[in-house]
């Protein structure tokens, strides 16, 4: 499968352009200012996950995931399930707020999950390339 078939077909340069710039804008969002914090266990972090009741493995392990999702959306051949699988840690983040935090941030999760779906459909076809390399 050629690189040009690999991906969904963007129409225009300006839309092709406005994907490459939201998965740069959400891959340093989730790299910098939401994983890091929680992998250099920064105190609001920690107080976050204490409240919660998942302590310093649970802020590790979400950490860890952020940092490596945001890694994925820079790669090409994993971006579409990197944008898959924040999008079902931002569910999750949106239960967290609503259930634990009575709502307070409940919007973000939901924010950011509008152009996470947008690019885990427009790099679906990523995830048949990534299924064929991995049956090599």
């Amino acid at each position: 499968m050629s690189n040009a078939t690999a991906v969904a077909p963007v129409r225009s340069r300006a839309a092709r352009i406005t994907l490459h710039t939201v998965t740069v804008v959400l891959a340093l969002f989730y790299g910098i200012a939401s994983g890091l914090p929680k992998l250099i266990a920064h105190p609001t972090a920690v107080e976050a996950f204490d409240g919660i009741g998942w302590g310093r493995p649970g802020m590790y392990a979400i950490g860890l995931l952020e940092v490596a999702g945001a890694v994925g959306l820079l790669v090409p051949v994993l971006s579409g399930l990197a944008a898959l699988g924040l999008g079902v840690l931002m569910v999750g983040a949106f239960f967290m707020q609503v259930v634990v935090f009575h709502g307070e941030n409940a919007a973000t999760p939901v924010i950011l999950l509008v152009p996470l779906a947008a690019l885990a459909w427009t790099r679906r076809a990523r995830n048949r390339e990534l299924l064929t390399l991995l049956r090599r």
